[in-house]
């Protein structure tokens, strides 16, 4: 039986979401409230992630998406309510101490690579609060071996890519950390179809093969329907 939820007009609530995740939550979210200066966009908020799950946020523009990411890696401010990962809590960690001792790592929406720095240089760029510079280089050397269209331009100044491998480079970046989850926020935004659907293969396999707990936003929500397998929600 398929683990995909899909919801027209109303999101699935607490109990749902448990179910969804089907075991031990990898990422809980409770009775969240938070939002931007004194602005709450997010009210009693909850969500529940298993480990290797995925889960795909679609809506309108301004309905709190990638406010939700936002709150989870620490971009927001806090009103009320907790975020755990594996039920430690991590609400009020900043997003340096997620990253590093809690494995969460953030795929920004917009063109987020240095253009003029070599592909490798950018790539490295994700290990910086790494304390082992050899970990990076190491982890550096296992994504370009995964991955030849970076492989073949390990040399090259960023602004030589597609906007398809620029996105596949901002996702391996964000893997030099080694984490757990991901919070992917618009993965197809001004992309080419051939190289939106490249974008899903390389989430899919994070989360088939790497085990990785994905949370993203989508605006593609026929594509999303395409992609998604039986280990993915999509509200």
């Amino acid at each position: 039986m398929s683990n995909q939820y899909e919801v027209l007009g109303k999101a699935p609530g607490p109990e749902e979401l448990k179910k969804l995740a089907s075991g031990d939550s990898h990422v809980t979210i409770k009775k969240l409230s938070a939002g931007y200066g004194k602005m709450e966009i997010l009210h009693d908020f909850d969500l529940f992630v298993n480990k290797a799950q995925s889960l795909c946020l679609i809506g309108p523009n301004g309905a709190g998406k990638s406010t939700i990411l936002h709150s989870i890696y620490g971009f927001t401010n806090i009103f009320s309510g907790q975020i755990e990962i594996e039920g430690k809590e991590i609400t009020n960690l900043t997003p340096a101490e997620k990253l590093k001792s809690c494995g969460i790592a953030y795929i920004l929406q917009d063109n987020s690579v240095f253009p003029d720095m070599t592909v490798e240089e950018n790539l490295l760029m994700g290990g910086f609060i790494k304390e082992n510079t050899d970990e990076s280089y190491q982890e550096a050397e296992r994504i370009f071996e995964k991955y030849e269209r970076l492989r073949n331009r390990r040399n090259q100044p960023a602004k030589v890519l597609s906007g398809g491998e620029r996105r596949l480079l901002e996702i391996s970046r964000a893997l030099v950390m080694k984490p757990s989850v991901l919070l992917v926020d618009e993965p197809s935004i001004g992309l080419e179809p051939r190289y939106i659907d490249m974008v899903f293969e390389i989430l899919r396999d994070l989360q088939e093969n790497e085990k990785k707990t994905i949370i993203l936003v989508e605006q593609n929500a026929n594509r999303i329907r395409i992609s998604i397998r039986s280990n993915s929600n999509c509200w």
